[in-house]
């Protein structure tokens, strides 16, 4: 029988427990799904013994790092509140530099991505974390190529991925590299999820603050439109999609969010694209790609439109720029 794939999860003081809870919870459900060979979780911590989550609960259990002797499949750093004093204990940072020399691969969840990059792991790679937090990433590591577009990233045998529930898309997609789509979509079945979003989905809809439209059609439109801003996303494609047609789907729009389709997706496009000039170093010209305007040109001339600023001093912001006008409550245009 083949030797079980040892994964290793590191945590500390004041980790995110979802970030623990999604890998191991999913691996587990790999192996009653039997994963072959299958998974042989473990935590880990500095000291040995239970760490505080964040919530309070304690996470027991955990094998002291420097015991801890390769091979390793994979080696999990978790992120959390307390990623900053985690990123800057020396003790910390080298043990976990050290088990890297010894797995197959190495991955972060959200925030852990700091320990990575303290460790050097990250120089030269392209990475996420949580959209909140890539600006400081970016700004501690100019080595690092941060990217807070996708839920998560892989660069060679390092995976990144973005907050919290984004642990489990990257834990589905390890499973699928290790065992095959059949296997995930058992395991994602069993955890009553999607199977499973795709990497390059953007953490858009957390850039969200307008309360959701009470139309549930417009509701379910309005996160389709955020999960897919490269694709399709003219009012005839919008209405097919609904099943509507495109008269009415506008009559929905103008009446629950004040404005037309075309105008809302331009808006959420411009929005996710403003974020991601101002928190990451991508060209302007792969951002317009991946928010889905035909150009550079084109995504220059909503930043005009929408802010009535330019690209480069949107990336000069330490914060989001305000719209010129408010999105909802626009007369459509004739």
């Amino acid at each position: 029988m083949a030797e079980p794939r040892r994964v290793l999860i590191v945590a500390y003081d004041d980790a995110q427990i979802l970030d623990v809870a999604c890998p191991s919870g999913a691996l587990d459900i790999a192996n009653h799904h039997r994963a072959t060979p299958p998974y042989a979780v473990e935590l880990g911590t500095l000291g040995g013994g239970a760490v505080r989550s964040s919530s309070g609960i304690g996470l027991g259990g955990g094998r002291r790092l420097a015991d801890v002797r390769g091979p390793l499949d994979t080696l999990l750093v978790v992120g959390g509140l307390g990623h900053g004093p985690a990123a800057a204990s020396p003790a910390l940072v080298a043990q976990v530099r050290r088990l890297a020399t010894v797995s197959r691969r190495v991955a972060a969840v959200c925030t852990g991505t700091f320990l990575l990059a303290a460790a050097g792991l990250l120089n030269g790679r392209r990475v996420t974390t949580h959209w909140r937090y890539a600006p400081e990433l970016a700004a501690g590591y100019p080595e690092v190529a941060v990217d807070p577009g996708p839920i998560h990233i892989r660069d060679g045998d390092v995976y990144t991925s973005g907050g919290v529930t984004s642990a489990l898309d990257l834990t589905l997609a390890l499973i699928e590299d290790d065992h095959g789509p059949t296997l995930a979509r058992n395991v994602a079945r069993e955890l009553v999820t999607y199977l499973h979003r795709p990497a390059d989905q953007a953490q858009i809809s957390m850039f969200l603050a307008a309360p959701p439209p009470g139309d549930r059609l417009v509701r379910d439109l309005s996160g389709y439109i955020a999960a897919h801003l490269a694709g399709d996303l003219s009012p005839a494609a919008l209405a097919a999609r609904a099943g509507v047609s495109t008269r009415h789907l506008t009559r929905l729009f103008v009446e629950h969010l004040g404005t037309t389709p075309a105008r809302a997706v331009r808006a959420v496009r411009t929005e996710s694209a403003a974020h991601l000039t101002r928190a990451s170093r991508l060209p302007l010209d792969a951002i317009a790609r991946r928010c889905g305007f035909a150009s550079a040109a084109t995504l220059r001339q909503a930043f005009l439109d929408h802010y009535g600023m330019t690209g480069d001093t949107i990336r000069r912001m330490t914060d989001m720029p305000r719209p010129r006008a408010a999105v909802g409550r626009q007369t459509p245009a004739p």
